[in-house]
């Protein structure tokens, strides 16, 4: 399965996008739209390189998400790429929102599950609680 315009859209608007690299709140060199695999501080790009890497760092979530769920409807795969683009494949690996998912878990506890992820450097984030209220209701209301 391939992430939709809908769930590329809902990365973009979370991570925004930056041509110089900086230290997101967690303090990881990114760049990009939340590009980090190769970002590097005063490291500059244009928009197409921002574009090539987001196709890039997408496809490895999405790999992920397949490899772990792969008979998810179309609104549930864009939520979990979104999720695991932004966390990274072995947190979701290990997560409890894996778990209930594949146990078959209610809307109220998929959703419970990603809000918990809200945190970068240890503290509350109101862009990643925004995020994960965000991809939750992708998740459960397409």
């Amino acid at each position: 399965m391939k992430l939709s315009q809908q769930g590329i859209d809902l990365i973009k608007r979370h991570e925004g996008l930056k041509l110089k690299a900086y230290l997101c709140p967690a303090g990881v060199p990114t760049i990009g739209y939340g590009h980090t695999r190769t970002a590097q501080i005063g490291g500059t790009i244009t928009e197409q390189q921002a574009e090539e890497l987001l196709k890039q760092d997408v496809s490895f979530a999405e790999v992920g998400v397949s490899r772990q769920l792969p008979d998810l409807k179309q609104n549930q795969f864009d939520a979990l790429v979104s999720f695991v683009f932004n966390v990274g494949y072995g947190n979701f690996q290990k997560s409890t929102l894996l778990k209930r998912i594949k146990e078959g878990a209610a809307c109220s506890e998929i959703k419970y599950q990603f809000s918990r992820w809200n945190k970068g450097g240890g503290k509350v984030l109101a862009g990643l609680t925004k995020r994960r209220e965000d991809e939750s209701n992708l998740y459960c209301n397409g």
